[in-house]
């Protein structure tokens, strides 16, 4: 296999990594809210699930695939299991035996994504690449999945019922049979062994021993919260927008998924602007920055409608999502990659994975649930309340975050970690 061609084949697999997740994940709060009538604290249990399986999944499998199963072997039967799994979970209308299966099927899905990195890294090493330079434009293409995906399941009318997970099953089993076809990694038998706490990242937790990083890591399980709250709630959001006969043929309305997906394009756009802000600005600025979007991403939504000035709101709040998701995501991760000890670097990314994106999302999972069911009277959601409290969480969070985190911007550090 040529270089040229090893490149193809690993940005197909990228594209089908997230492709299987944008099939299902933005219209599946719509469709258990509108067609299984779930509760708004059932659907924020059921996405409880991704945080729960983002707590430890990722760093048991890193193990078995460190030391039992190659890389490839591992991801590919994650999500041939998957795609069964994805299945049972189309033919369930019922909350328990739904949340089971979901809650399994996500302990294998997410810690692909980890794989997902391994395999490309080990491939592309193997064969003299610069990894972070051209990984980069190969990882692209699973958010382009992702959109891709999810205009897919808008456009054909799945957003509403199961099909979206028949859609998903179907790639899901392509995507691991396609994974069987890659050179294969194999094991590598390091000599320094991980043991299961500091693969989880659990030998980090000495840091909460001092203040500033104790803010700080506090700090990004509170927005972590948020992350997920527009991926579970958007669509359903546009979907009631239906039930006024004025907004039925609106296109917010008819294809609220395309309009959502245009949060997933601002992400890989403002991406690029990172390093230039970073340098600017210093890691608190722009997380500020972030936890700011955030407050204006919800009060958007409060504001917004399909039609005119509230159209103009959506898609306002659409753009900052971009600015919101990756500010905090990437000037967190390389805050903790400057300010703490090598020896536990590692160990501590693998924390700051589990405030955010594990005990953060399942705070922010259940809790917006509870809030949406608060503001629930007669089936009907009183959306403006709903996104209005969730926007002033983020002003909250933002205004203690501007007071009690002490940073000194020193921007050669910046420079020679963004190089």
């Amino acid at each position: 296999m040529d270089n040229n061609h090893l490149k193809l084949r690993l940005t197909i697999l990228n594209f089908l990594q997230f492709f299987v997740w944008g099939a299902w994940l933005l219209s599946f709060g719509k469709y258990l809210g509108a067609s299984l009538h779930f509760t708004g604290e059932q659907i924020g249990k059921i996405f409880m699930t991704m945080g729960l399986a983002s707590l430890f999944m990722p760093g048991i499998m890193g193990i078995i695939a460190d030391r039992w199963i190659s890389p490839n072997k591992l991801y590919a039967f994650s999500h041939l299991i998957g795609a069964f799994l994805l299945y049972l979970a189309s033919k369930e209308s019922a909350f328990r035996p739904l949340y089971s299966v979901i809650l399994i099927y996500l302990m294998l899905y997410m810690p692909t994504i980890a794989l997902d990195n391994s395999i490309c890294y080990c491939l592309l090493s193997r064969r003299g690449y610069d990894v972070v330079k051209v990984f980069p434009p190969i990882r692209v293409w699973g958010t382009i999945g992702f959109i891709i995906a999810t205009w897919i399941t808008d456009l054909m009318g799945w957003g509403t019922n199961a099909t979206q997970l028949y859609f998903a099953a179907i790639s899901s089993f392509i995507l691991g049979a396609y994974a069987l076809t890659l050179p294969d990694c194999g094991v590598t038998k390091s000599a320094e062994k991980k043991t299961l706490a500091q693969a989880l990242g659990l030998d980090a937790f000495v840091l909460f021993k001092e203040k500033r990083m104790a803010i700080f890591l506090i700090f990004s399980m509170l927005l972590g919260a948020a992350l997920q709250i527009t991926n579970m709630w958007g669509e359903a959001f546009l979907h009631d927008f239906g039930n006024n006969p004025v907004y039925t043929n609106a296109f917010a309305v008819k294809y609220n998924g395309i309009l959502m997906s245009l949060s997933q394009i601002s992400e890989t756009l403002f991406i690029l602007t990172i390093p230039f802000f970073l340098k600017r600005f210093g890691i608190k600025r722009v997380m500020l920055m972030s936890m700011f979007a955030w407050f204006f991403r919800f009060g958007l939504f409060g504001i917004g409608s399909p039609t005119g000035w509230g159209l103009i709101a959506l898609i306002l709040s659409m753009i900052v999502y971009g600015m919101a998701f990756d500010f905090f995501n990437i000037s967190g991760s390389l805050f903790v990659e400057t300010e703490v000890d090598k020896k536990i670097r590692a160990s501590a990314q693998g924390l700051f994975m589990i405030m955010t994106n594990g005990l953060g999302a399942m705070i922010g999972a259940y809790a917006s649930g509870v809030i949406v069911d608060l503001f629930t009277k007669d089936g009907v959601r009183d959306w403006p309340h709903i996104w209005m409290t969730f926007s002033l969480y983020a002003l909250i969070i933002a205004i203690l975050f501007m007071i009690l985190f002490k940073y000194k911007h020193e921007p050669e550090k910046i420079k020679n970690i963004t190089h």
